[in-house]
């Protein structure tokens, strides 16, 4: 019963100090303890495991006992010295609270007498105050009335005084006081509704109506618009009245520019009317050289009768503009059949060098905005025709290849100008459109004939293959025809010319660059009669010249070098023309199509050396290997393949020393053709002895060394071969070299001689299984137990692999479409 009450009273006292964990928290910061028995998840436990962790610990329990014990007297002390200190607390806080309750009685006593002080004080300044806001607003309102009043009588005085001035036409005392008047009436907008004020707005508008129609009338008066004949100098009056239309309404001063543009104007008309001679084209120049002296006279007799922000002179030059650019549409429609190229160009070329003139002299900027906005586009630079434009641009796609890596010069500051006439032009362009696509026609005809009359280019082997000149001179055409057009127009013309462009440079790669490529008497499209019976009579394989080796290169290395102009040519366009139709602007076709010269060039050069290799090649499946007594060096037939390399490569890698690229790619793709068709004629040797086998490792083991060695063969300078080539040369001879490790293995056992061809061919099947037993020179009846026992050992393919085996079976390889060519050649011999 004693311990079942302990364990009862344990547990109250547990359920009664079960803190939060908020409380514990702030015990845990005011009384920091790192004691286990201070944690609020003590385990007696675990507490007790610490202290005696092993058996032999507990010799020391009475020691330990014996602390807890002194720790338990202690707390017991502690917790009674506290519990003794806090008898008096509960009365003294008592105390304490009401003397603090006291005082803020006290407190809020003294606020309250302060506040109704404070109230009495405001009343008190306001009632002393009082007067002095009366007197205030008072004097406020006796000087708003003083300074209305000396307003209102400036205003009627300021009236009458116009009134009288405008009568006597003193233009000069009315600029400035009707400009005072106008100020002063601002003040009384709000006494609009008082009849007198009302009166006195409505003088002021009659007398500025007045002006208006008076001015008018004296420049009316001056500047006749049917008279030809202007005064000889410049009115006092006129100037003054140009400072009163400057503070009238908007329109009075509009119309004395438009009526004195036209009247200065007028004789220009009838100088240059559609009848008379000097109005047509040739004579261009004369009517940009009378406004040039009707701008110098204006200058001398008028430049200082109308203010400056006026911008007189400027008006006059852009109304000629607009009236010259109306005048040459309307006369160019009416003769439209008499325009010739050469005219034209004269024509656009004396207007934009009058066009730069005034942009050299005026700003532009009495233009409206949407002439700004139109002409804003086509920038300075473009313009072939200006003294500034460098000499060079019509070469600049045609200097270097990698001219895009260079600076590019900064461009001129926009012509405001640019097309303010010209732009009557444009619909006359199909004219210059149709002679670029004549002489373009022209010099495709005459680079065809110097082709043919001078040859094909002389062997390089210094500098590289050279580049034809004639494709030099056709780019050169291009930028001069472009930068032409794109001053002329930056629209739907520079879209036309694109078109013509894109037509003669495919013109130029099949006639110049595809159509003289040498043909090939046997190729892999098909065979002559005469190559078969030059290679019955034991004759070697035409081959390609030493020059029509260095016409293939040449034409290769002339299509790389069209091929990076056209990209840039593209890139010039699109600089060329209007936004809006840079989309249009696509030579990709083009860049395609001297592409796919280079890869034509490639392709003469790898079958031309293919060819010379391919009678050593039959020469090596026709040997009798399995007579081959005792190893030697490299068989003939390799020695005869090394000299075709030998002879070959020196030649294309010095003509393509420009063109490195592509030389590599010929590389690869000699590998790649001549490896299968080594490998194809390899499988042909059969039957093999263990000695030629020997005999034929150590010639294709010399092969795979020459073919290493390809890109560097004959040269001084040793280069090493790039990666991708030595990768499909190491893989293809490789394979060769395991095919016949494989045929010099031993059949016996099968199991170990299957196994063995299983490790050596990665690609193994069993189709070249049963040619490697056919070089062994094995039975059929031996051949089918092996057969069977490699299909066994072989590990099964996936779904999909066996129908793309299935697939790969049923469609003929390159060694199989080999061998039926080969049959074909057979063939046809045997018939003649």
């Amino acid at each position: 019963m004693m311990e079942e009450e302990e364990l009862e009273f344990v547990e109250e006292l547990e359920a009664v100090l079960q803190l939060t964990p908020e409380v514990q928290l702030a015990i845990e910061q005011v009384f920091p303890s790192q004691d286990p028995l201070d944690r609020a998840d003590f385990n007696a436990v675990e507490y007790i495991n610490t202290l005696f962790p092993t058996e032999q610990s507990l010799a020391n329990i009475d020691e330990v006992v014996n602390k807890i014990r002194l720790k338990i007297r202690r707390l017991d002390d502690n917790i009674r010295t506290v519990v003794r200190g806090q008898t008096n607390v509960g009365q003294d806080g008592r105390q304490a609270l009401e003397e603090a309750q006291k005082a803020i009685q006290q407190l809020f006593g003294k606020i309250k007498d302060i506040k109704d002080k404070a109230e009495k004080s405001e009343q008190m300044v306001k009632e002393i105050t009082r007067d002095i806001k009366q007197l205030d607003h008072a004097k406020r309102h006796l000087t708003t009335s003083i300074t209305t009043l000396n307003h209102l009588h400036m205003l009627a005085g300021g009236v009458d005084s116009l009134e009288a001035m405008t009568r006597r036409r003193q233009y000069g005392e009315v600029a400035n006081l009707l400009q005072g008047v106008m100020n002063v009436l601002e003040h009384f907008h709000k006494y609009m509704g008082i009849p007198q004020i009302r009166q006195l707005s409505e003088r002021v508008k009659a007398a500025q109506t007045e002006l208006g129609q008076q001015i008018l009338a004296d420049f009316e008066e001056a500047f006749p618009s049917q008279g030809t004949k202007r005064p000889g100098g410049p009115s006092n009056v006129l100037r003054d009245a140009c400072l009163v239309a400057n503070i009238l309404d908007p329109r009075i001063k509009q119309e004395i520019i438009k009526k004195f543009i036209k009247q200065h104007l007028s004789e220009y008309l009838v100088l240059f009317q559609e009848n008379q001679d000097v109005a047509w084209l040739d004579k261009i120049d004369r009517r940009y050289a009378w406004i040039k002296r009707q701008l110098v006279d204006y200058e001398e007799k008028y430049g200082r009768m109308f203010p400056r922000e006026w911008y007189m002179t400027e008006r006059i030059a852009v109304e000629f503009c607009h009236v010259t650019r109306t005048e040459l549409a309307k006369i160019m429609r009416t003769r439209a059949k008499e325009i010739e190229v050469k005219l034209l160009l004269f024509a656009i070329q004396r207007t934009t060098n009058f066009e730069g003139f005034l942009a050299k002299r005026f700003s532009g900027c009495t233009l409206t905005d949407g002439t700004l906005k139109k002409l804003e586009s086509p920038p300075a630079s473009t313009n072939p025709f200006l003294e500034d434009e460098p000499a060079s641009e019509m070469e600049e796609l045609a200097t270097e290849k990698g001219d895009l890596d260079q600076p590019k010069k900064p461009k001129a500051p926009d012509n405001p100008f640019h097309g303010i006439v010209s732009k009557c032009f444009e619909p006359h362009l199909y004219v210059y459109i149709e002679s670029q696509d004549k002489n373009l026609g022209e010099l495709i005809d005459r680079f065809v004939a110097d082709f043919k009359a001078q040859g094909p280019p002389k062997p390089n082997t210094d500098e590289g293959g050279a580049v034809l000149p004639s494709c030099a001179d056709l780019f050169v055409y291009y930028k001069k025809c472009m930068v032409q057009c794109s001053q002329l127009s930056t629209g739907e013309p520079m879209i036309a010319l694109t078109t013509i462009f894109q037509k003669y440079l495919r013109e130029y790669a099949w006639k110049i660059l595809s159509g003289n490529l040498p043909k090939t008497t046997t190729s892999s499209g098909g065979l002559t009669i005469s190559s078969l019976l030059k290679e019955k009579e034991g004759s070697e394989v035409a081959k390609f010249t030493l020059e029509e080796l260095c016409l293939i290169c040449s034409i290769l290395s002339t299509a790389e070098y069209c091929l990076a102009t056209t990209q840039q040519l593209e890139e010039k366009l699109k600089e060329k023309v209007d936004v809006s139709l840079i989309e249009r602007i696509n030579l990709t076709g083009e860049m395609d199509t001297f592409s796919t010269v280079i890869s034509s060039s490639i392709q003469l050069l790898v079958q031309d050396l293919d060819a010379a290799c391919d009678p050593a090649l039959t020469a090596m499946s026709k040997m009798q290997w399995q007579n081959v007594e005792h190893v030697g060096d490299q068989s003939p037939y390799v020695t005869s393949v090394i000299l075709h390399i030998k002879q070959n490569v020196p030649i294309i890698r010095d003509n393509l020393a420009s063109t490195r690229k592509y030389f590599t790619q010929f590389c690869i793709k000699f590998a790649n053709s001549f490896i299968p068709k080594f490998i194809t004629h390899l499988f042909k040797c059969k039957p093999i002895s263990m000695v030629g086998a020997e005999q034929l490792l150590l010639d294709t083991h010399s092969l795979k060394m020459v073919l290493l060695d390809l890109p560097s063969i004959g040269s001084q300078v040793v280069r090493k071969a790039p990666a991708s080539y030595t990768k499909i040369v190491v893989k293809g001879m490789t394979r060769a070299e395991m095919i016949l490790k494989v045929v010099m293995a031993p059949h016996e056992p099968l199991v170990v001689f299957v196994d063995n061809y299983i490790k050596l061919l990665t690609d193994c099947n069993t189709e070249t299984f049963q040619k490697i037993l056919d070089m062994k020179g094995l039975k059929r009846s031996e051949q089918s137990s092996m057969l069977e026992l490699l299909r066994q050992r072989l590990p099964a393919p996936p779904s999909g692999a066996e129908a793309s085996s299935s697939l790969s079976l049923m469609a003929p390889t390159p060694e199989q479409e080999s061998s039926r060519i080969r049959k074909l050649e057979k063939l046809i011999k045997k018939r003649l």
